[in-house]
């Protein structure tokens, strides 16, 4: 058996394994994320939700899905019909592609690679191409405006991001997730950087395009924003995609600022749980304050959110950082670098 796997057709067939292995359970969360996010929300605003098809609304995300794909795919006529397909595929894929470095546990990540924060900060940034693609593909003025809104905001918040991150792996001292994870034995970075943490969380919300930066898809405004064409399976695309970068986001922030797979406390009972559990409650956590803020916060307008991130967050992210490196520098603290 070690002999096959040794094989090009062995690595091939592990790969594809271990692939298959993260993301049905990730296309299954996904799935379930828009029934938590309903049942959520309904509680918030004491209704009860889904709660006729199966068990207390269980198959609901099911019944949706098999809803969607019977319906037709419906491309309007001044549409460019290559690019208006391919864009729910770019952001659908993009979405999957960034798992492979995410360890859920240590050493499980598909990809254990020296640069896994570039790569995961370069697909996130790749995911605005496929949203620019739509808006314009659609032809429609609706479409395009959402796309120019989501292109800026998304540029907009990826500055104050990299900032945050750059002030990790400067605690760090390397560009490894699970190095990062592993840094974080005995005092999670949630502590000493929590303002950092909270930008790190907002900005999130910016980049996935949700509440209260939905502004691409204000309803109000702009209809539906860039997926105002779309139908069928390639809205459905677009659907999972925003969803799956939700659950990306969130565990981007886990492995970041609250320890990955580590336990709150390196003692018994907690050390009782496996640390692919600890990292799947953190990432909840985390979604389910996306959905709390969806459920408490109404839209920001355009130039309030073009200014929190250009007037705030950046400056804010420029001068902790400065800060940071000083203290690292005058406490002796700096990480060698392995």
């Amino acid at each position: 058996m070690e002999g096959f796997l040794a094989t090009p057709v062995g690595i091939l067939a592990l790969t594809v394994a271990q692939a298959m292995a993260l993301l049905v359970p990730l296309l299954i969360g996904v799935a379930y994320l828009t029934y938590a996010e309903r049942k959520v929300l309904a509680a918030m605003q004491m209704r009860k939700g889904p709660n006729v098809v199966g068990p207390l609304g269980l198959f609901q995300p099911f019944a949706d899905a098999i809803k969607m794909l019977m319906k037709e795919t419906i491309i309007p006529a001044g549409a460019s019909r290559v690019l208006f397909l391919l864009a729910p595929i770019i952001t659908f894929m993009l979405a999957m592609l960034a798992w492979a470095v995410i360890p859920v546990d240590d050493g499980w990540a598909i990809a254990d690679i020296n640069v896994g924060i570039l790569y995961l900060f370069a697909i996130s940034s790749l995911g605005v191409y496929g949203i620019i693609i739509a808006g314009w593909a659609s032809n429609s003025k609706y479409a395009f405006l959402g796309a120019l809104r989501s292109a800026a905001q998304m540029v907009s918040y990826e500055v104050s991001m990299g900032f945050v991150i750059v002030t990790v792996l400067l605690c760090v001292g390397s560009l490894n997730l699970t190095q990062i994870v592993r840094a974080q034995d005995g005092l999670w970075f949630i502590i000493p950087l929590f303002p950092m943490f909270v930008i790190m969380f907002i900005s999130a919300l910016a980049e996935t395009n949700r509440a209260p930066f939905d502004l691409p898809e204000g309803e109000s405004e702009l209809v539906a924003g860039f997926f105002v064409e779309y139908s069928s399976m390639s809205f459905t695309l677009f659907f999972l995609g925003e969803y799956a970068n939700m659950i990306l986001m969130s565990a981007l922030i886990t492995i970041l600022f609250l320890g990955g797979w580590l336990p709150p406390v390196n003692m018994e009972p907690f050390t009782w749980i496996p640390g692919p559990l600890w990292f799947i409650f953190k990432i909840c956590f985390c979604l389910f304050i996306f959905i709390w803020v969806r459920a408490t916060f109404p839209r920001y307008r355009y130039d309030q959110l073009m200014r929190l991130g250009w007037k705030v967050f950046l400056p804010f992210t420029l001068v902790w950082l400065v800060i940071t490196a000083a203290a690292l520098k005058l406490f002796g603290w700096l990480p060698v670098a392995a």
